[in-house]
């Protein structure tokens, strides 16, 4: 199971977003997602919904329960 600051990182990555696109767009700080790529904190619920959102995915898949 891939973890979820892995699975953050990889998917901006795939949509070639700099974090701070990605942060502008969901309306959190480029800091607040460096910590969650980092793994030094976890993003809530509404966060968790806007990056999926954002990267046209699945809940379970940026928390690595499906690919």
């Amino acid at each position: 199971m891939t973890s979820l600051p892995v699975r953050l990182k990889q998917t901006r990555k795939s949509v070639r977003a700099t974090q701070g696109q990605v942060a502008e767009r969901i309306g959190i700080n480029k800091d607040q997602l460096c910590n969650y790529e980092n793994g030094r904190h976890d993003p809530g619920i509404m966060i968790l919904i806007a990056l999926a959102d954002y990267y046209g995915v699945t809940l379970d898949y940026l928390v690595g329960r499906k690919d």
